[in-house]
């Protein structure tokens, strides 16, 4: 069995995923949280009857906010993003929601953000996610120091990985346009766990085949890479499963604060097994071959 025998059309379905992933970045854009854009939130919940979000919505404008999103977290708790609310704009919100139906809401949760924090946030990640691809460019080269080529080893990992960040974006914001999730620190968090993941999966592929180069120097490169790629795709696949399930779980399970976080770590686990057996594999035969053969 050629697995890699159709990659054409692999590199055909990555390269539309991405291209529609950066539209998406661009339309309509990535759900910013107040890590990165600044402002309040707040969690409320009633006891007894709790209003619609329409009301609490027109609650939040009479309290001088225009501007807010509101989703309901189930168990008549509703979570509010809107602008700073400042020293005294919570208590105002608070005397509103009041007067809806006469029972004040009990808070489960209150931040703010500023705006020089909120550029703060964002410089960091952006530093942060560029040091962990130099650094694992680094130790790929170092590693396959012994392979002829060793750093086309550490850019194809380096492509993979743009790829499979720029796809877990993309799905993450049309999963927001459902679920209400939002970019925040801890989605920085995710993202640079999916990296770690992706990279560790294709480094499994890349040694493979760095050992079958060594055991079979007869045998022709894209005979070699195939045979790596079968030998690994068991292990990659099992311990993808595993992973997903055990992260489903706790996202059907767990708690709200954890659910994004979670979202991330699932696409970048789906997306990184892909990735790492007909993306990463794909980018090493087309360096030796170019697209066509």
């Amino acid at each position: 069995m050629n697995l890699l025998s159709k990659r054409i059309y692999l590199f055909y379905f990555s390269i539309l995923a991405i291209v529609i992933s950066v539209l998406l970045l661009f339309l309509p854009g990535l759900p910013l949280g107040i890590d990165f854009t600044s402002g309040s939130t707040i969690t409320y919940r009633w006891n007894d009857q709790s209003p619609s979000q329409d009301q609490i919505s027109e609650s939040i404008k009479n309290a001088g906010f225009e501007t807010s999103i509101i989703q309901s977290m189930g168990n008549k708790e509703f979570f509010i993003r809107t602008s700073d609310v400042g020293p005294d704009g919570k208590e105002r919100i608070d005397a509103e929601l009041t007067n809806l139906i006469g029972e004040a809401p009990v808070t489960m949760d209150v931040n703010t953000v500023g705006s020089s924090v909120a550029d703060n946030t964002i410089r960091n990640s952006i530093i942060a996610v560029f040091i962990a691809s130099l650094f694992v460019m680094l130790y790929i080269i170092y590693a396959f120091r012994n392979v002829e080529q060793s750093y086309v080893y550490a850019v194809a990992a380096i492509l993979t990985l743009v790829h499979d960040v720029l796809v877990v974006m993309g799905l993450f914001i049309i999963f927001s346009l459902f679920i209400g999730s939002v970019v925040n620190s801890i989605f920085i968090v995710g993202i640079l766990t999916v990296i770690g993941y992706s990279v560790n999966d294709t480094i499994v592929i890349f040694d493979r085949i760095r050992e079958n180069l060594i055991v079979n120097k007869s045998m022709e490169f894209m005979n070699v890479v195939n045979q790596s790629v079968r030998e690994s795709i068991t292990r990659s696949i099992g311990t993808s499963v595993t992973t997903s399930i055990v992260i489903l779980s706790m996202i059907l399970f767990g708690g709200q604060s954890l659910r994004d976080f979670l979202l991330v770590l699932l696409l970048g686990v789906i997306i990184g097994t892909y990735s790492s057996i007909f993306v990463a594999s794909n980018l090493l035969l087309s360096w030796k071959y170019g697209l066509k053969k």
